[in-house]
């Protein structure tokens, strides 16, 4: 009897023994960490470097400890610049993999594709890039601008005296939501100021598209019609011969301003940017911005970008979507540590008002409410060497509406999302 219960006794603790050693190994294992961006196709130009960014920034946690005493394992899929793609790779991502978090998407087209799966699993996406609003999820935090963070102050200044008093507007943009619903709130916003339809000029090109010829052209010939600026919406590598295409025509900004809301220091990379002096960008961030968080960051990625041996590292540059990628992740790390955990909804909770001393020298909010971040905006004069001059920006970081005033109905809609968590 006695030697019967010995050996229950010795199962037992044995038994005990071995869920505390899973139990430990289990709470050191590395997290997962998602990144899902397109290392090929058209959109390539503009996201290979968040996939970047976003290893620099998991490599300096883990130098520094780690998460919760826990390692970050980067998991890094490629859908390809192919929309029905991300979602099968994000579904891949949270379902085999089991990442704890994902960053990643530029495309709102591929955001759209995503964003079921992540509330259908209840998984959580990091989305950094400036997009159109018009869309709030309890499982996507958005560290890009929204509308009134980028796209209608760049043409509230261009309609001022320092922005060259412009009347008409050509509205050119890649054929998808983003520029679509982009044009539709400007369209709603130049009417309110007066702006007549025949006014406004609406044009859109395929993904991937290369002939601007016969469309520059067009501009030229409508902006004998009065002080006119074109409003660039053109995303990933049609930017190049469009801008060549400007080049080529001698339009320059003394004639037509072009504001574009997707072309950053690496979409300039690959252009000559001499007869580009002057045309202007939107962001919440740039390069050129002198401040000591920005010179720790570029210093950061220099040093990081040679170490890799990345491509362009003989001349590592920064952008805005790099600048939001690295927020992201430092905010998803403190909101893990104040909530003692990786689930879904305790980090929810927590990112509510989380802040960080940016690259752009202002201190960017996680607002407690509606998943965006409060950021400033600046604007930026196309400098001869590819970076901008900042000609004007915000006293402050500025609070994201992402339900724009100028589309009916929206305010009725809520700044927050369904089903958040409390």
């Amino acid at each position: 009897m006695n030697r019967r219960f010995s050996l229950k006794a010795m199962v037992a603790a044995v038994a005990l023994a071995a869920g505390s050693s899973a139990a430990v190994a289990q709470s050191n294992a590395p997290i997962k960490i998602g990144v899902l961006h397109s290392l090929s196709g058209t959109m390539a130009i503009s996201e290979t470097v968040l996939k970047d960014v976003a290893l620099m920034a998991i490599e300096e946690i883990n130098a520094a400890g780690g998460v919760l005493g826990r390692k970050l394992e980067p998991v890094i899929v490629d859908p390809a610049s192919n929309w029905p793609l991300f979602a099968e790779k994000a579904r891949q991502l949270i379902t085999q993999d089991k990442v704890a978090v994902t960053f990643g998407c530029w495309t709102s087209v591929s955001r759209k594709s995503v964003l079921p799966v992540f509330e259908e699993l209840n998984s959580l996406l990091f989305y950094p890039v400036q997009y159109e609003g018009e869309e709030l999820s309890k499982n996507v935090f958005y560290t890009g601008a929204a509308p009134n963070q980028q796209a209608i102050p760049a043409v509230e200044y261009l309609m001022g005296a320092d922005g060259g008093e412009a009347k008409r507007f050509f509205l050119l943009g890649t054929d998808y939501v983003y520029p679509r619903t982009t044009n539709k709130i400007l369209r709603a916003f130049l009417k309110s100021k007066g702006v007549k339809d025949s006014d406004i000029e609406e044009v859109y090109t395929p993904f991937g598209h290369s002939d601007y010829q016969t469309i520059v052209a067009n501009i030229k010939k409508f902006s004998a019609g009065g002080k006119t600026a074109v409003i660039s919406t053109i995303n990933g590598d049609s930017n190049v011969p469009f801008y060549k295409e400007l080049g080529n025509q001698g339009l320059k900004a003394t004639d037509v301003p072009v504001v574009a809301f997707s072309v950053g220091e690496e979409e300039l990379r690959g252009v000559d940017t001499k007869p580009l002096v002057g045309h202007l960008a939107a962001w919440n961030y740039f390069m050129s911005v002198k401040n000591p968080e920005n010179d720790g960051f570029i210093k950061k990625w220099t040093a990081y970008a040679r170490a890799k041996k990345l491509p362009g590292a003989d001349k590592p540059l920064t952008n805005d979507p790099m600048e939001a990628t690295y927020i992201g992740i430092y905010m998803w790390k403190q909101a893990v540590e104040k909530a003692g955990s990786t689930d879904t909804d305790k980090v929810i909770a927590a990112m509510a008002g989380q802040t960080f001393k940016a690259p752009s020298g202002f201190v960017a909010k996680m607002d407690e409410r509606n998943h965006h971040l409060h950021k400033p905006v600046f604007i930026g004069e196309v400098r001869a060497d590819g970076q901008f001059n900042v000609v004007w920006k915000t006293s402050g970081p500025v609070k994201a509406a992402p339900w724009s005033p100028y589309i009916p109905g929206n305010d009725r809609k809520k700044d927050e999302p369904d089903g958040r968590s409390k």
